[in-house]
C-alpha cells in the first residue's frame, strides 16, 4: 500500500524489546518501517537509555524521548483519593506534552498511535491532530477485576484488593472516554474487544493480535539437554499478575512437583523481581535470575514452560515465545486467554495446584508427548502470530481511513 506517516507514542523505548509492551510496539514499528512507512517515535526513556541503536534509528529516523516521570510517595498516596485512574497518572509529563504539541504543529502525520492506556493523557494534546488510533494492549479494568477477586481471598492481600476496588470504576470511565474519542481502537484479542464493547456498545474494535518474529527463535528449538529438568516461567517481575503467578506456583504447585521429581529446578526469569520473590532464590531448587540480556536461551532450556497466571488480560507474549521455541506448555485457562488453543493439542490447561503439578509431571514422564505438543504449538504460532502476517491487517485500517 501507499506509504503513510505515523507518530507512535510509547511508554518506553521499544528497542531493545525485552517485555510485552515493548515487544508489541517494536514488532509493529519495525515491520511497518520495513514495509516503507515513515515512523516518528515519541517515547519515555529510563536513565542511561539512548536512541543510538542502529536498529531503532533505521526504523524511526525521528526518535524523541523524555525522562520517565518520578512520583513521590505522597503523590502515589493521593491516588487513593483522586477520581482519576492511577494508570493514567503514572506517565504524565508536561515536557512530553509540550514535545507532542510541537510535533503535531510542525509535522504532518496521517495517523497517531497511542500505545496503551498509560499514554491516554496525551490524547488531549493530539485532539486537533490527525486521526488517533488507541492500541489497547489490555482491557485494563478487567485486569483489576480479576486481581480484586484473587486478592480478596487472602487477608494479607486486602490492601491490594482495596486498590483494585478503587481503580475499577475509574478505569472503566477512562477506557470508555478514550474509546469514544479516538478514530479507531485496536485490540489484541476477541476477549478484550468484548470487554471494551461492554463499556461502549457502539465500539467496533479492530483486531491486531500480539505477534513475534517466529524464526528468530529457530536457533533455540533443539530439545533441551539440561539435567536436571528445568521448569521455566518468564515475564516482567515487577508486574503484579506475574509476581502473583510466580509466588502461587512456588507456594502451591512446586512442592508437589519436587515431591515426585526431587531433581527438578524452577527458574523464574525477568527484570525487577520484588524482595518476596528474591527471597526464594536458592531455596528448594528455585532460581530467580532477574533481568537477562536474551530470554530465548532460558526458554529453550525448559523441559516444561509454565504460565500459572491467575489474573491479567490481553494475550501473553510469553506463550508465543514458548510456542515459537517449540516448548511444551502448562498454563491456566486465564494464562492462555485470547488464543484459540486446546488442552492436549498446543498445550495443557490446569487451574488447580494438583492438576498443574500433575500436568508438569506427565510431560516430564512422556517426552514424546511433550515434543508433539511443542511442535503443534510452533505450527499454531507460525500460522497466525508472525508479524509478517499481522502487520498487513493494520495497513488495511490505514487504507480504510
Amino acid at each position: 500500500m501507499q506509504s503513510v506517516r505515523l507518530l507512535f507514542l510509547t511508554p518506553q523505548l521499544p528497542y531493545p524489546a525485552r517485555q510485552g509492551t515493548a515487544i508489541r510496539n517494536w514488532g509493529l514499528i519495525s515491520h511497518l518501517a520495513a514495509r516503507g512507512h515513515a515512523i516518528t517515535l515519541l517515547s519515555f526513556a529510563e536513565a542511561g537509555q539512548t536512541t543510538d541503536p542502529p536498529e531503532l534509528r533505521a526504523a524511526c529516523p525521528i526518535c524523541l524521548t523524555q525522562p520517565v516521570p518520578r512520583r513521590s510517595l505522597m503523590a502515589r498516596l493521593q491516588t487513593l483519593f483522586s477520581p482519576q485512574a492511577d494508570l493514567t497518572r503514572r506517565l504524565w509529563s508536561p515536557a512530553f506534552a509540550q514535545t507532542l504539541h510541537r510535533l503535531v504543529r510542525e509535522q504532518s502525520f496521517d495517523f497517531i498511535h497511542i500505545e496503551g492506556l498509560e499514554m491516554a493523557p496525551y490524547l488531549e494534546t493530539a485532539s486537533d491532530a490527525p486521526p488517533t488510533i488507541y492500541d489497547a494492549h489490555n482491557a485494563e479494568y478487567v485486569i483489576q477485576q480479576r486481581a480484586l477477586l484473587n486478592d480478596a481471598r487472602h487477608t494479607r492481600r486486602w490492601p491490594a484488593a482495596i486498590y483494585s476496588w478503587l481503580q475499577i470504576p475509574r478505569l472503566k470511565t477512562v477506557e470508555r472516554q478514550v474509546c469514544q474519542r479516538v478514530h479507531a481502537v485496536t485490540c489484541v484479542s476477541p476477549e478484550d474487544a468484548r470487554a471494551l464493547r461492554a463499556l461502549t456498545p457502539a465500539l467496533n474494535p479492530f483486531l491486531v493480535p500480539n505477534g513475534i518474529d517466529v524464526e528468530a527463535y529457530a536457533p533455540f528449538r533443539a530439545e533441551p539437554t539440561t539435567t536436571p529438568p528445568h521448569i521455566v516461567f518468564t515475564g516482567k517481575m515487577d508486574y503484579r499478575p506475574n509476581v502473583d503467578a510466580a509466588l502461587w506456583f512456588i507456594e502451591a504447585i512446586w512442592p508437589r512437583v519436587r515431591a515426585a521429581c526431587p531433581a527438578a529446578t524452577f527458574v523464574v526469569v525477568g527484570q525487577k523481581p520484588p524482595t518476596k520473590l528474591l527471597a526464594q532464590h536458592g531455596v528448594n531448587g528455585i532460581t530467580i535470575t532477574g533481568a537477562v540480556e536474551d530470554i530465548r536461551p532460558f526458554i529453550a532450556r525448559a523441559a516444561v514452560y509454565v504460565a500459572p497466571l491467575r489474573m491479567g488480560g490481553g494475550t501473553r507474549f510469553k506463550l508465543l515465545e514458548a510456542m515459537a521455541s517449540a516448548r511444551p506448555i502448562v498454563s491456566t485457562t486465564i494464562g492462555a486467554e485470547g488464543f484459540a488453543v486446546q488442552s492436549g493439542r498446543e498445550l495443557l490447561f490446569a487451574n488447580t495446584p494438583a492438576d498443574f503439578a500433575q500436568a508438569i509431571l506427565t510431560l516430564l514422564a512422556e517426552p514424546q508427548r511433550a515434543t508433539a505438543i511443542g511442535q503443534r504449538g510452533l505450527a499454531f504460532v507460525r500460522a497466525g502470530y508472525d508479524w509478517q502476517t499481522i502487520v498487513p491487517r493494520l495497513e488495511s485500517l490505514y487504507a480504510a481511513g
